[in-house]
């Protein structure tokens, strides 16, 4: 297939995984916060190296900006060259983009060009890449949404995970947003992804999901941590057909020790989270919690914030966000081994 060296983003959108390599031109600091799947990280200009261009720019004059700017691009570019796609052949097929698909991308891909390579760049860079995605997620593609319903601990991560590693299609937001969806939600050593981000990995999956086939995901809220769920997607999920997964609770103590075991080992963390509880029930039962957690009752407080905090929490919300909840199919777990969820996931993607 024969290249053309500038496309728009409805035409590399659909064809995205078409290219060899997805490169982001861009600096570190833009990179981090959101980037095209797949992309890897070639700045022409550093974090470091834009703040001189750009201070030049602003002092001095662009004249004087682009004689700084133009050998450290020059540089950065050779040495990807000389390293990361050294052994690329004629027919490799890179994707380069920047900001706005001007200077920086058009530079690599100028000299790429030079060399050979089919390269394309990327008109209107990430900035028309994001309008791209919004406007997606504005209007996902119509989707067999099957929703698994049930109160904390009741194994629904568990279950999507299970089901995706049998072949179902899963959308798990609290895995694409870092975090399991609660005031004890977050993840140590895993900072959450930028709301920009969020919606990315999003899209991504959407877009490659099968629409004749159902797709399973979580009765989660309208936030995961600090993110958002797009507003359609969660609308659409709200109106799907649910699965109430239903666990004994002595059962569901267990395995949230076993998902929540940093907390376990780490009470000062446990009752720094706990404390965001105090308004909605006051500081004398928080600090027994905390008590709880200092001398190492652990069952005894998972099993009272399950009675005292989430479940009820729980029944309060799911009528009234789920509105097919009522009419759900029940599928109740025996237990929490790795053959429960394996049973109940091949009953689910039958």
């Amino acid at each position: 297939m024969k290249y053309p060296a500038v496309l728009g983003v409805d035409d590399v959108l659909p064809m995205l995984d078409q290219f060899d390599t997805i490169i982001d031109a861009r600096s570190e600091s833009e990179f981090a916060l959101d980037r095209i799947p797949g992309a890897i990280n070639c700045p022409t200009l550093d974090d470091a190296q834009r703040v001189l261009v750009g201070t030049t720019y602003k002092q001095v004059g662009a004249f004087e900006a682009k004689k700084i700017g133009a050998p450290l691009v020059a540089q950065n570019i050779a040495r990807y060259v000389e390293t990361l796609f050294a052994d690329k052949p004629k027919e490799w097929k890179p994707l380069v983009y920047c900001w706005r698909g001007g200077n920086r991308s058009g530079s690599m891909a100028l000299i790429f060009a030079k060399i050979g390579w089919p390269v394309v760049q990327l008109d209107g860079g990430y900035k028309a890449y994001r309008a791209y995605v919004a406007a997606a997620l504005e209007n996902p593609p119509q989707l067999d949404f099957r929703v698994i319903c049930g109160t904390t601990g009741s194994g629904k991560s568990r279950l999507l995970e299970t089901l995706e590693s049998i072949g179902a299609q899963v959308l798990d937001l609290e895995r694409l947003a870092a975090h399991r969806g609660s005031v004890l939600g977050h993840l140590p050593g895993e900072p959450q992804p930028s709301q920009k981000m969020f919606e990315t990995r999003i899209w991504d999956k959407l877009r490659r999901f099968d629409p004749s086939k159902p797709v399973f995901v979580e009765s989660e809220s309208k936030k995961v941590g600090n993110l958002r769920v797009p507003e359609v997607v969660m609308e659409r999920m709200r109106a799907s057909p649910c699965i109430a997964l239903q666990l004994d609770r002595p059962l569901r103590v267990q395995l949230l020790m076993e998902d929540y075991h940093h907390f376990c080992t780490d009470p000062g963390a446990l009752n720094a989270q706990l404390d965001h509880l105090v308004q909605l029930h006051g500081r004398a039962r928080i600090e027994t919690w905390q008590e709880m957690a200092n001398s190492g009752r652990m069952p005894e407080l998972v099993d009272q914030l399950l009675v005292e905090h989430y479940d009820p929490a729980y029944l309060r919300s799911i009528d009234r966000n789920f509105v097919q909840y009522p009419k759900a199919e029940t599928l109740t777990l025996p237990g929490i081994s790795k053959d429960d969820f394996i049973a109940a996931a091949r009953h689910l993607h039958s």
